[in-house]
């Protein structure tokens, strides 16, 4: 890959399943498990890449009970590799209000500390906007220094820390381009 200009959001297809099961598999490789994976959207939790693929679609207008419309896309260099994952939800239910927020993110662990990050989150961010979100709620832990430098290197303005469940829960918003 020959830098940032390459890479691309795009959605989740069926030609995909190769180097996004890849992806995953490296990531649950670092975890221990599918549980700890971020963003939570890319689990198959027992589901198969198709299965995965139609919930994906699915949940873009008809989430299960409790959760809310939202959309995922994969960051991809101009190989087609998989190096990160986004999730856009449309809305907030009361517990995104206090630690999910509107948009979720990770990368692969071989692909970190390369600003990938703060460049797909730099590519959801207009995704969001069209979806209404004019103002983004983005969490992360506070002992995430990464995913707090990400949110910044995107003008995130820390509004409030929350403590749930023990974990200090940092609170950013950033106004949609």
């Amino acid at each position: 890959m020959n830098g940032e200009d390459d890479m691309k959001l795009v959605k989740p297809t069926i030609s995909m399943k190769e180097e996004f099961l890849d992806y995953l598999k490296e990531c649950v490789d670092e975890h221990g498990s599918e549980k700890n994976v971020t963003p939570y959207a890319v689990c198959l939790f027992g589901k198969s890449y198709e299965e995965w693929l139609d919930m994906t679609y699915r949940f873009e207008t008809e989430p299960d009970s409790g959760l809310v419309p939202a959309s995922t896309y994969l960051l991809v260099d101009d190989s087609d590799r998989v190096l990160g994952a986004i999730n856009i939800r449309h809305e907030l239910n009361e517990y995104l209000k206090k630690v999910g927020g509107h948009i979720g993110y990770g990368i692969r662990p071989s692909e970190r500390q390369k600003g990938y990050a703060t460049k797909m989150l730099e590519m959801a961010l207009p995704i969001a906007k069209e979806l209404g979100i004019e103002r983004a709620l983005i969490t992360c832990d506070k002992d995430n220094v990464a995913s707090a430098k990400t949110i910044i290197n995107n003008s995130g303005v820390l509004e409030n820390e929350i403590e749930v469940d023990g974990k200090i829960t940092q609170r950013y918003w950033i106004y949609s381009p």
